[in-house]
């Protein structure tokens, strides 16, 4: 009878062993199913940066090329029968340059002047500035031979960049064959010289790649960024106030709320348009001016202000605010105290990236007239100015091949910009970021 009461259940360790076996291979799925979650999320990750490491390294690649130049140490003679005492700054000093240089390599020229005028096209036209800046300082120099570092043309200066040889098809290239002889000869009497193209970073924009600089377009930028964030961080801080912690729930504040999420997603270039009706064509204020241009970058970075400095309040705990008002705080006092000191490194960092946004901004600027070509650098934010994305507009569509690699420096330059003003962002916020 013992027995018989065994054998039923004898089959039960079976049964469990069968069962443990489903719940291992259900584990086994369930974690091969978390790894290959997880590489697929290190591989997204990975293409990211390769894309990104790939786009870095081609502008650092095209751009690098920029920062520095050559010039080439001519010995000219200030021949006092062609110098101007009175007026240095009329003498045709490129003329002079080339007319000695070929004396010095040996080259007859023509009687219509055609090797003196190739000649010149080796040097930049502030060859006369430099030359007549020393005679201007020393008119002692006249009569005796001076050495002048000669700035070079750019397409001279491409040459021994390496971004033109001798492999170069004719049709792509400006210099001649007989032109790189020259430079090959300059450079064999060691005569050229590389150096730090501090124009780059001291001048504002030229027709001349040579002399062409970012510092009007960086000035124009930094003076679009204070307007903007005079009138944007009071508007937006402000609104996010009343929004969140004074206005009345109900219809109207709801619909309040979805336009300006609304807002924030519409293309920048409708607010060009909205710039360009509202402060040009109506409010008659200057055209291509950093006043104007930081009006709609305001405009633009409203709405995104606005979203970030609610969510910073709505953040902060909410015993926060009953504890003051237990205190006896009324509700402003709460608010202006407590609440909003609280939120400040959030309601920081969002206008802080929301600025950094509008910075990298162009249709909006192209719109208002910031496309044009202005050669110097602003004083005042009336005066008409060039912003860093609309100058890399500008020399990307140039016809010059140095242009480009300055298209690529002036990005590398407004990637600078944008990366100190995200790090300060951050740096800010770890600051005044308080746990809970």
């Amino acid at each position: 009878m013992t027995d018989a009461a065994i054998t039923p259940d004898q089959p039960a360790p079976l049964a469990g062993a069968a069962h443990t076996d489903r719940l291992r291979a259900g584990l086994k799925r369930r974690y091969a199913r978390e790894r290959r979650f997880k590489l697929y999320g290190l591989l997204a990750i990975g293409v990211a940066v390769g894309f990104l490491l790939l786009l870095l390294g081609r502008i650092f690649e095209q751009g690098h090329t920029a920062f520095y130049a050559h010039s080439v140490a001519v010995p000219v003679y200030m021949d006092p029968a062609r110098i101007d005492r009175a007026y240095p700054q009329g003498t045709n000093f490129e003329l002079l340059v080339a007319e000695q240089q070929l004396a010095r390599l040996g080259v007859q020229d023509d009687a219509a002047g055609t090797k003196a005028t190739a000649m010149r096209g080796l040097f930049s036209s502030e060859l006369k500035f430099v030359a007549a800046d020393r005679i201007q300082k020393n008119p002692g120099l006249i009569g005796q031979t001076v050495s002048i570092a000669a700035p070079l043309a750019d397409d001279a200066d491409l040459y021994f960049k390496g971004e033109i040889t001798l492999e170069t098809p004719a049709e792509q290239r400006r210099l001649s064959d007989e032109q790189i002889g020259w430079l090959d000869r300059l450079k064999a009497d060691g005569l050229v010289a590389g150096h730090f193209n501090s124009a780059l970073l001291t001048k504002g924009d030229s027709t001349e790649p040579e002399l062409a600089g970012v510092l009007g377009a960086v000035v124009g930028s930094a003076l679009m960024l204070l307007v903007t964030a005079l009138i944007a961080l009071p508007l937006g801080v402000g609104a996010a106030l009343y929004l969140e912690e004074f206005a009345p729930r109900g219809r109207l504040t709801n619909l309040i709320e979805v336009n300006i999420n609304n807002l924030a997603a519409v293309p920048s270039i409708i607010y060009g348009l909205l710039g360009l009706a509202l402060f040009i064509n109506w409010m008659h204020l200057p055209r291509a001016s950093p006043l104007v241009g930081g009006l709609v970058l305001a405009l633009m970075a409203l709405p995104t202000i606005i979203i970030a400095t609610r969510s910073a309040l709505k953040a902060v705990p909410p015993s926060i605010r009953e504890a003051a008002l237990a205190m006896g705080a009324s509700k402003t006092q709460t608010v202006f105290h407590h609440t909003l000191p609280l939120a400040m490194p959030g309601v920081m960092t969002g206008a802080i990236i929301s600025m950094a946004h509008a910075l990298g901004e162009t249709a909006p600027l192209l719109l208002i007239g910031m496309v044009s070509f202005v050669p110097g650098i602003p004083h005042a934010v009336t005066e008409p100015s060039g912003a860093l994305p609309s100058l890399i507009y500008i020399w990307e569509n140039a016809s010059e091949r140095a242009f480009h690699e300055r298209t690529a420096a002036a990005i590398m330059v407004l990637l600078a910009f944008m990366i100190v003003m995200n790090a300060a962002a951050v740096l800010l916020r770890r600051h005044f970021e308080r746990r809970w």
